[in-house]
């Protein structure tokens, strides 16, 4: 029994270290697997180039089908410049794939760089590449034997928004034509206007074209009495009742009566029955089908012209008072013509310029639009004519925009010899400021600094991030150049406006002088202003 415990008891422990060296070679072979399918490498085709050259950086990964592998994107291999990145290149090894990317990198400066390691992400995990040291050469030149070629001109850059040329110009004569169609249109309404017949005379015209028409040969007869009657009713409605159309014959026929009652129309009775008896006649061909003989018809389109003489016969002779009631009307119709005329020359003087504006800003971009036609402060200053001149002791030339000022607000700063000289503000586009004091024991370069900050701190100044490198004046004299950015806010109500900052440091034998330069930093022109300034410093060492 106890044997039988025994050997169930190494069966157990069999059992069980079998299950751990089961479960051991699992996560060795898993933890392999995973190693063996998440491999990065990279490498460069060289490390030695000129000014120019492009280095083909390679980056080699092999992963799992299912592995979600992302490669390094935008400027990475700073301080060296990205130039291309190639699509990624798939390539199958056994049941894993092989997924190879190339960039190419350029560097314009001669020098020694560091391509610093590159991230690649696989799935949730990062690989980090080897970094490599790269030399850049200069090129050199042998000006005795290099053909040497004047100075090119400028090429310009076209805008990243570009229209195609067939579409301005299809937008073009879309534009002329438009204008062409209006200019049209409004000269054949003066024509139409300039043609229209007065009612007595186009009614005389329409009696005419009847005549011509040929209606009565062709037994036409409700047709003629149609424009029979049509005529002399225009008549009365331009001359006589204004209502005339659409009046029924007894409503126009008790108008007219009751106008010659009134003593307004001259007419007489005979004329009146005449046209009621054509009139209703008219109405019956029109309306009831009757049939006129051919000799009826004829007689009752002389009664009309005779209806309408007599008419117009009967209508007085306007007053003074009508008259000059006309005249103010046509005055109105003629300022009310020259209005539409203005408004017209606007709206095609609107639409040239619209026109114009979305050519300029379609090829020249917005940014040169806005600058060239509504204005650039920056711009305007850059493009100014600058003065230059000699501030404190010791003394220093710089050319600005404008003079600077004298600070004589600190008369404790005045006492210790410093001269502070100021153009602009703080919160302008531009501040230039230059400080100057006489050499003492108890002043250095950190205590310059700090003079500086405490004042932008006390103004507004916030998140002031400091650089620092070494500067040369264009007559040799060596100094220290502080730069770096800002927040400015002057106070809780402003927005907060990111400024750039540079200040030159000069500390020589007789005393220090120190330019300070303050602008926006999305301002495109302050960094060329600045530069300017900044060229144009010039110090005289009176101790040599």
């Amino acid at each position: 029994m106890q044997r039988i415990l025994r050997q169930n008891g190494i069966f157990e422990t069999l059992k069980n270290n079998f299950l751990l060296f089961c479960l051991f070679i699992f996560f060795l072979t898993s933890g392999l697997t995973e190693v063996r399918a998440q491999e990065v490498s990279a490498s460069v085709d060289t490390t030695t180039i000129k000014i120019g050259e492009q280095i083909t950086y390679k980056l080699s990964v092999e992963a799992d089908r299912e592995d979600l592998v992302v490669f390094p994107e935008g400027q990475t291999f700073s301080p060296l410049e990205m130039i291309e990145a190639y699509a990624i290149d798939t390539s199958d090894i056994s049941d894993r794939y092989r997924l190879v990317r190339e960039y190419a990198l350029t560097q314009f400066d001669s020098g020694s760089y560091t391509i610093p390691r590159q991230r690649v992400l696989i799935n949730d995990r990062e690989f980090l590449t080897d970094s490599f040291a790269v030399v850049v050469n200069d090129v050199v030149v042998d000006t005795t034997k290099q053909k040497m070629f004047p100075i090119k001109p400028a090429v310009e850059v076209p805008p990243a928004f570009e229209i195609s040329a067939w579409i301005l110009w299809l937008l073009g004569i879309i534009l002329l034509g438009v204008v062409v169609y209006l200019l049209y249109r409004s000269r054949k309404k003066r024509k139409e206007a300039a043609k229209q017949l007065p009612p007595y005379e186009r009614a005389l015209f329409e009696l005419k074209q009847l005549d011509d028409s040929h209606l009565l040969e062709q037994r036409e007869i409700k047709e003629y009495y149609s424009q029979l009657s049509a005529a002399v009713r225009r008549y009365l409605d331009g001359d006589i009742y204004d209502h005339a159309l659409e009046s029924t014959t007894n409503e126009l026929i008790a108008y007219l009566e009751a106008e010659r009652d009134r003593g307004r129309l001259k007419l007489e009775n005979t004329t009146i029955s005449r046209l009621k008896e054509i009139l209703e006649r008219a109405d019956l061909a029109k309306f009831a089908n009757s049939r006129p003989d051919v000799l009826t018809a004829k007689e009752d389109r002389s009664s009309v012209e005779n209806v309408i003489k007599d008419t117009k016969a009967s209508i007085p002779q306007p007053t003074e008072e009508e008259l000059l009631a006309d005249k103010e009307y046509r005055e109105r119709l003629e300022r009310k013509k020259k209005v539409k005329k203005i408004i017209l020359g606007i709206v095609v003087v609107v639409l040239l310029i619209s026109a114009g504006t979305a050519y300029i800003i379609s090829t020249r971009g917005f940014e040169y639009f806005t600058d060239t036609y509504i204005g650039n402060t920056s711009k305007e200053i850059l493009e100014s004519e600058w003065i230059s001149s000699e501030y404190g002791t010791p003394a220093v030339t710089i050319a600005t925009p404008d003079v600077l000022v004298r600070d004589i607000n600190n008369p404790d700063a005045m006492a210790t010899g410093k001269e502070t000289f100021n153009y602009g503000s703080l919160d302008s586009n531009l501040f230039v400021s230059i400080n100057t004091r006489r050499a003492g024991e108890d002043f250095s370069l950190d205590s310059a600094l700090e003079e500086v900050y405490t004042y932008l701190e006390e103004r507004g100044a916030r998140n002031i991030i400091t650089k620092q490198e070494e500067f040369t004046t264009l007559n040799g004299l060596e100094g220290l150049k502080v730069f770096g950015t800002m927040t400015f806010q002057e106070d809780e109500k402003s927005q907060p406006v990111s400024k750039k900052y540079s200040i030159l440091n000069f500390g020589m034998g007789e005393g220090y002088q120190q330019v300070v330069m303050i602008y926006n930093e999305e301002d495109k022109y302050a960094d060329e202003i600045a530069q300017r300034i900044t060229t144009s410093v010039e110090l005289i060492n009176k101790a040599n």
